[in-house]
């Protein structure tokens, strides 16, 4: 406001006018004020070229009524400026309106009472003093008695944490979270922790707006403003209140598919490959279901800040368009909760191999995300708590006894330990085949895809993971009790003449000459 104010006031041309017979000093037209403001207007990076001339007219009625400009009589407070001929005039006191100031604090100095001065009214020549002669044994009794014994302390003053130190209080803590509610002895079997950037874990934790969507300090690395539309429309339908609807038929299928063209481009899938065996160890506690959310919540705060802020855009339009009953079929042949999850699936988990089961598993995690997404991409408030309240108590002054660690109380956490590379060869075959299992089991008992689909399905995971697929299929006869036409063999035709020796041809008496 001030700041166009003084603009105006400075470029605006004031000069000599005429009106009805009589002249009139430093003022100008309406249609004038219109042009410069209008001008300035286009120029100024907080409005651009954008505004109208419209726009201008309506602001300079703003400033007829708050006494900015007054016409030539001196009147003003009504907004009837019009883009003509009449005449104004910059009133001479200013018009800018005060910045707030901040209250005055300390007017008057606490003075604390000097504990050797007297009371009024009180003499200590008055006063009756016994005069003990003590020495240190007798002192230290009696203090001793009065509040115990007191070992030799001392003060030590807050340690000055940096922004670096912060962020790898959040990077450590939240890791050992994870490994704790995953239930694994280390985090190295899962997870390279050291490709987990400790900075874009404070960003999503603080950087978010209102509804808990994080805002990115790059904004060149937001959506394009006309995937954010598309992803609205759909998302709102059908009171988008941006878009006029339209009256084609079919304009919907056009919207979403412009959506999944755009995220199926990706390179990488939002949940990056450096995540992928940390999801997967997560599809093993979709039993659990606090635990479940927890892992996914830790999980998703440590992806880079646009990654998660896609994530969060995305997974939120899918949910609404799988529960909106108003949004005509995207398609005639599938429903549209799993037309939905059959679209995004691979942009949002796969892993680098590109191995077909992926699909199975990203899947499986979709489905939950999009059921819990208001619970699992939100900060995680205990750890939030937990963490704060650590760093606190790293920056207050403390009392340190001798013989005492200052940071008994809060031993700073490890999310990893060394192992042996035995332990390690182990854990790494054994940690992440629970919910491997779990998925090929549910391959197996799955009675509504066909014998045909669910073969090369379980050729695909003996593919993938042998060893997890010979636990449970340890011999042939156990695989053929799954599939029984696997066991049929196709009748022999033609063998009988391959069991007969190879017999040289004999001319007959009809073939002799």
């Amino acid at each position: 406001w001030n700041e166009i104010i003084e603009l105006f006031r400075a470029g605006m041309p004031l000069r000599k006018h005429r009106s009805r017979f009589k002249s009139y000093e430093r003022c100008f037209k309406a249609s004038e004020a219109v042009d410069c403001l209008h001008a300035l207007l286009g120029t100024n990076q907080n409005f651009g070229p954008e505004v109208t001339r419209s726009q201008t007219v309506k602001l300079l009625r703003k400033f007829l009524k708050n006494h900015i400009i007054e016409d030539i009589k001196g009147r003003w407070g009504k907004e009837d400026f019009q883009d003509n001929g009449r005449l104004y005039r910059f009133p001479p006191s200013s018009p800018l309106k005060p910045y707030p100031k901040k209250p005055s604090c300390g007017k008057e100095v606490i003075k604390f009472p000097d504990w050797n001065e007297p009371k009024a009214g009180t003499s200590q020549d008055h006063i009756p003093v016994k005069l003990v002669a003590m020495n240190y044994e007798s002192w230290f009794k009696r203090h001793s008695i009065a509040i115990g014994e007191v070992p030799a302390c001392k003060l030590v003053f807050c340690k000055e944490l940096t922004q670096t130190s912060i962020e790898e209080i959040w990077k450590s803590m939240s890791l050992s979270r994870l490994q704790k509610v995953l239930g694994l002895d280390s985090l190295d079997e899962v997870l390279d922790t050291k490709l987990v950037i400790s900075k874009h874990i404070v960003q999503n934790a603080y950087n978010v707006n209102k509804q808990g969507i994080v805002t990115l300090e790059d904004k060149s690395k937001d959506l394009p403003y006309w995937v954010l539309s598309a992803m609205k429309c759909l998302a709102n339908w059908p009171s988008c209140s941006e878009l006029k609807q339209p009256t084609y038929s079919g304009f919907e299928r056009d919207v979403f598919k412009t959506i999944v063209d755009y995220f199926g481009q990706m390179k990488e899938p939002l949940l990056t490959f450096n995540f992928f065996d940390v999801f997967v160890s997560v599809l093993g506690l979709l039993q659990k279901h606090s635990k479940a959310i927890e892992a996914l919540q830790i999980s998703c705060l440590m992806l880079p800040p646009e990654n998660r802020k896609r994530l969060q855009l995305l997974v939120r339009m899918m949910s609404r368009i799988s529960f909106n009953k108003d949004l005509p079929p995207l398609s005639e042949s599938v429903r549209t909760r799993t037309l939905v999850v059959q679209a995004f699936s691979r942009c949002i988990l796969c892993s680098k191999d590109e191995v077909d089961l992926d699909e199975l598993l990203a899947a499986k995690l979709v489905v939950f995300l999009m059921d819990n997404y208001q619970e699992i991409l939100s900060v995680p408030s205990a750890l939030k708590s937990s963490i704060e309240e650590h760093v606190a108590h790293l920056q207050r002054v403390q009392i340190k006894y001798a013989g005492a660690n200052t940071d008994a109380t809060f031993t700073p956490p490890s999310f990893c330990h060394q192992i042996t590379a035995e332990e390690f060869e182990y854990q790494r075959a054994t940690g992440s085949q629970e919910p491997l299992a779990a998925l090929l089991e549910e391959i197996a008992m799955n009675k509504e895809i066909s014998v045909r689909d669910k073969e090369k399905q379980l050729k695909q995971f003996q593919k993938s993971y042998p060893e997890v697929y010979r636990v449970r299929f340890p011999t042939p006869e156990t695989e053929a009790v799954l599939l029984p036409e696997k066991n049929k063999q196709k009748p022999p035709v033609l063998m009988w003449a391959l069991k007969k020796p190879f017999q040289p041809f004999h001319r007959t008496k009809s073939f002799q000459m």
